[in-house]
């Protein structure tokens, strides 16, 4: 079983419902399958996306469902979401 699940953005960063349906079912999916770690790249860009992302994850809904999120310190265009089981 794997550690972490990804979500890439890069191809649906302009299809505003798509991004919030991906990152519902990615939150799903590691629910379901006790991953850990959910790694979200929304890449670099303008940062809009990222901003997106972040504001999705603190939904208090949202927020209930994991443990706490962690901004890539090396990488800009990445976030991890952390999961406790």
């Amino acid at each position: 079983m794997s550690k972490r699940l990804t979500l890439d953005l890069h191809d649906i960063f302009n299809r505003s419902r798509d991004i919030d349906r991906a990152l519902t079912e990615i939150i799903d999916e590691a629910e379901r399958t006790k991953v850990k770690t959910v790694e979200i790249i929304p890449g670099k860009g303008s940062g809009q996306l990222k901003k997106r992302v972040l504001r999705f994850l603190d939904r208090k809904d949202v927020k209930a469902r994991y443990h706490r999120v962690e901004k890539d310190s090396k990488n800009f265009g990445r976030v991890f979401v952390h999961f406790k089981h």
